[in-house]
């Protein structure tokens, strides 16, 4: 096949299943596994991602409110490639190509390639979605076997987990300036991870909170994963978290458990690494019990 992949996490499952010779194309912010930074990149924001955070915060804002673009596909770069699978999502629009456009680019294309949408919510939806490409792809065997190892590792932490009688109280933010709590699949990992969840709510979308809800909450784990921040860009925006008010209060502050980890590698990308990511977390809250496997990083 020839498949272009308009997200990251679409990349990388694509690669899970042993398709990675098979992408003709990918996004910009495609990056992992590392060879695919060398294939053609069919999408570019109109985003400056070197921006201040709250000035992307206002600029994103401004553009979903005049319904313009975050994204846009290079429509002539796409029929070169004549794609006939493409691989996109209607999750989120600040995260991809809009639904309606690449719908638009796919009946344009030679062939109308075949488009797959993915719309993961929480982690079995994100296998969920294995399994849709694995189908379309024609590796469905391969994509069951995929799913397995996966869950396997997921019921080891679960199981570790059940033991556990103390769950710190955990508040993950997808954003500094503004603050923005976690949703999705993160309260979920959370949960399986020994923890509890205190103010995101599992299978629904992250969302801008006040601060004043973070120092009623009180957390006992802060954990800080910026949606499309690695470790050291998120870092730089530490200053304007410990300049919120009541901040040096705060129970995690307190206890020198406020964590960095690499939201764009892992939290924000549902795909085959969410599951590095409870793993990242559970020994991020319970690092007696939970050992991190080799390979994955520490946090900050």
């Amino acid at each position: 096949m020839r498949i272009v992949s308009l997200l990251p996490s679409a990349t990388e499952i694509v690669c899970q299943l042993g398709l990675g010779d098979q992408l003709v194309g990918v996004t910009h912010e495609c990056d992992f596994p590392p060879f695919v930074t060398a294939l053609p990149k069919v999408t570019r924001t109109l985003i400056p991602h070197d921006a201040p955070s709250r000035e992307i915060d206002g600029l994103v804002r401004e553009r979903l409110k005049t319904q313009k673009a975050l994204y846009s596909l290079d429509m002539p770069l796409l029929k070169e490639l004549r794609p006939n699978l493409m691989v996109t999502q209607a999750l989120c629009d600040v995260c991809a190509v809009s639904e309606e456009e690449v719908m638009a680019a796919a009946c344009s294309l030679p062939g109308q390639p075949k488009v797959v949408n993915l719309e993961p919510m929480r982690l079995s939806e994100m296998y969920d979605c294995i399994r849709l490409v694995g189908e379309a792809a024609g590796v469905a065997d391969r994509a069951s076997q995929v799913i397995g190892e996966l869950q396997a590792r997921v019921d080891a932490v679960a199981n570790r987990t059940t033991g556990i009688g103390y769950r710190p109280r955990v508040v993950l933010l997808e954003w500094i300036d503004p603050p923005f709590c976690s949703g999705h699949w993160s309260p979920e990992l959370i949960r399986l991870a020994g923890g509890v969840e205190g103010i995101g709510r599992e299978g629904e979308p992250s969302r801008k909170i006040s601060w004043n809800e973070i120092v009623a909450c009180d957390p006992e784990v802060l954990v800080i994963a910026c949606c499309g921040f690695n470790t050291e860009r998120t870092l730089q925006d530490l200053p304007i978290l410990r300049g919120y008010s009541h901040f040096a209060e705060l129970s995690c502050v307190r206890a020198d458990r406020v964590h960095v980890v690499d939201g764009n590698s892992y939290f924000s990308r549902p795909g085959p690494r969410l599951v590095d990511s409870l793993e990242i977390l559970a020994h991020l809250l319970h690092p007696d019990v939970h050992r991190l496997p080799s390979g994955l990083p520490g946090v900050e």
